[in-house]
């Protein structure tokens, strides 16, 4: 197995997450420049009271890019490094991208909050297989 091979949901996440990141920033600026704070300008508190979830949803989505997703940075990186990547942790890393892609738009647009965890809950099991099959072959040596 070519190791460079898991590289394509490893940067398929950091493209995932700069996509939520201009979604966050074309949906807030607007918000911000058509809103009245009041004097002092929008303090965290008056933002977080004042934000429709179109608004606040992509921010929320793009903190969570940075919960477990940091795990499968980790866990890539280890796996690349140690040439452990073969083609169970490639499928596994590109089921891990694949249902944060579709997390991220569930959770941007419609947010179906069933839906949206269903999409986490099996991106989290990709990733938590990923991670102890990792840690059962580094201890196996």
């Amino acid at each position: 197995m070519e190791q460079t091979a898991i590289l394509g949901p490893f940067f398929g996440m950091m493209l995932l997450t700069l996509t939520v990141w201009l979604y966050m920033f074309a949906r807030r600026v607007p918000f911000i420049l058509r809103s009245d704070f009041g004097s002092g300008g929008p303090t965290p508190a008056k933002f977080a009271a004042l934000s429709p979830p179109d608004v606040s949803n992509p921010s929320d989505n793009l903190k969570n890019l940075f919960e477990l997703p940091v795990i499968f940075y980790a866990l890539v990186l280890y796996l690349f490094a140690s040439q452990r990547v073969d083609g169970t942790y490639v499928a596994a890393a590109w089921v891990f991208f694949g249902f944060r892609v579709l997390h991220s738009a569930m959770h941007c647009t419609l947010n179906v909050v069933n839906v949206r965890f269903a999409l986490y809950l099996v991106a989290s099991l990709a990733l938590w297989f990923m991670a102890i099959r990792a840690f059962l072959a580094h201890l196996a040596g």
